[in-house]
C-alpha cells in the first residue's frame, strides 16, 4: 500500500488548512493518484463535513481511504463523541465502496488527548513525559538510548489510562463502523492490538535511531497483524535528518505564526518567520531521506506506509529564507499562500512539487 497523508483541516491553535475548496481537493487527489502513484490516502481533519467530502472524492478516484477524525487537546468524552460521529459517516462511505475504507480512530492519544498524561496541551504533556522519562519526543528520538526509553514508557502507569480509553473507543466504534479499524500509535505507547485490525505506527526517523529504525518495529510484527506506518516524513532544511519530526526539531518561530493566525487585525502585521539562525533549504535531503526510509520500511515487510504529508498550507514557501516556513514543513509540495502565485508544473494550483514529490512518485511507480 503506497500512501500519503492529506489534511482536510486539523485544528491546533488555528486551522491547518484555512483554504478548503472541494474543486482544489479533487484536483489534488487526481494528482496524488495519477502522478504521485499512490493507491491509498490517509485523510485527517476535525470538520467531519470536510473529512467526508474529501474521502468521497478520493474513493471516486479509486483510492483506499484511511478515514481519520482529528481532535486535539480535548477531554476523552468530547474526543470519543467526535470519533463515533465520524465512524457513522465512514460507514456510509464503506457501504458505497466496500473494502475501500479503513477507519482510524485517531492517533498518539497519549500526547493529544487530555487526561492520559498531565498537561492541558501537547507541549505540556511532552514536557511532563520528559521530566519523568527524559527527552523522548516522537518515537523516542531525543534519548541517548531510545530502546531503554521505550521500555520505560511502555511500562509506565499512564498506559493504563490509554488502554482504558482505547478500549472504550474500539467498543463504541465497532457498532457504528463495520469495516476494518486502526489506531495510529507511537512506538512507546502500550496498545492492546487485539482491539484493531491493523497495527498503526507514526514512525519518524532521526539520527539517534537511524541504525535502529527498522528494529524498533519488531514488536509490532510480533502481533501477527499487518503493520502500517501511518505517518513518517522529514522536513526540508539542512539538519532535518538529525532532528527528526518532533517539536524540538522544528525551526519555525511558532509565536509569530500563532499571532499571525489567531489575531484577526494585529496578526496581519506579524509576519511568520523561522527561528533565529542560519537555515538552509535542502529539498534534495528531504527527497533522499524519504526514499531511504521507504526502502527500509519495504524491506522490513510493512503492509503499507503513508508519507507525511502532501501539502501544508500554514507553512508556505517564501523566496526570503527568513520567512520560508516550508523549510520546516514535511510536505511534498511548496505552498504559495493566498493564491498570489501559481505553480509551473500545475498552473491551476497554488503550489509547486518539491524534489521529494518526484522522488516519492518515482519510488511508488517502481514498487
Amino acid at each position: 500500500m503506497k500512501g500519503v497523508c492529506y489534511d482536510s483541516g486539523s485544528y491546533m491553535a488555528y486551522n491547518w488548512r484555512p483554504d478548503f475548496d472541494l474543486a482544489t481537493v479533487r484536483r489534488e487527489l487526481e494528482i496524488i493518484e495519477e502522478d504521485l502513484h499512490c493507491n491509498a490516502i490517509r485523510i485527517t481533519g476535525q470538520d467531519i463535513g470536510r473529512l467526508t467530502a474529501s474521502a468521497r472524492a478520493a474513493l471516486e478516484r479509486g483510492l483506499e481511504v484511511w478515514f481519520t477524525p482529528t481532535l486535539w487537546d480535548k477531554g476523552q468524552g468530547e474526543t470519543l463523541a467526535l470519533i463515533v460521529k465520524a465512524a457513522g459517516e465512514a460507514e456510509k462511505l464503506s457501504q458505497e465502496y466496500p473494502d475501500k475504507v479503513v477507519f482510524v480512530v485517531g492517533g498518539e492519544f497519549t500526547l493529544f488527548v487530555n487526561g492520559i498524561v498531565e498537561g492541558s496541551n501537547v507541549v505540556e504533556r511532552m514536557a511532563a513525559i520528559s521530566r519523568k522519562f527524559g527527552r523522548v519526543g516522537q518515537g523516542a528520538q531525543q534519548t541517548a538510548d531510545p530502546t531503554e526509553a521505550i521500555a520505560r514508557l511502555k511500562s509506565a502507569g499512564h498506559n493504563q489510562s490509554l488502554g482504558s480509553f482505547l478500549g472504550s473507543v474500539a467498543a463504541s466504534v465497532r457498532p457504528a463502523f463495520h469495516g476494518k479499524i486502526a489506531y495510529a500509535s507511537i512506538v512507546w505507547e502500550s496498545v492492546d492490538w487485539s482491539l484493531f485490525d491493523f497495527v498503526g505506527l507514526d514512525h519518524y526517523r532521526a539520527a539517534r535511531v537511524k541504525d535502529r529504525y527498522a528494529d524498533l518495529l519488531k514488536p509490532a510484527f510480533e502481533t501477527g497483524k499487518p503493520v502500517v506506518i501511518t505517518e513518517f516524513g522529514v522536513q526540508t532544511y539542512e539538519g532535518a535528518e538529525v532532528n527528526g519530526a518532533g517539536l524540538g526539531g522544528n525551526i519555525i518561530d511558532y509565536r509569530s505564526q500563532f499571532f499571525h493566525r489567531r489575531l484577526p487585525l494585529l496578526g496581519r502585521l506579524i509576519r511568520p518567520k523561522l527561528v533565529s539562525g542560519k537555515h538552509v533549504r535542502d529539498e534534495g535531503l528531504q527527497a533522499r531521506e524519504l526514499v531511504d526510509q521507504l526502502t527500509i520500511l519495504d524491506n522490513a515487510g510493512v503492509y503499507g506506509a503513508f508519507v507525511s504529508s502532501f501539502v501544508e498550507q500554514t507553512k508556505p514557501y517564501d523566496d526570503d529564507p527568513r520567512y520560508d516556513l516550508d523549510m520546516g514543513s514535511m510536505s511534498l509540495v511548496k505552498y504559495y499562500e493566498g493564491g498570489k502565485r501559481r505553480g509551473t508544473t500545475y498552473p491551476d494550483l497554488p503550489w509547486e512539487p518539491k524534489e521529494s514529490f518526484r522522488a516519492v512518485a518515482d519510488y511508488f511507480a517502481k514498487h
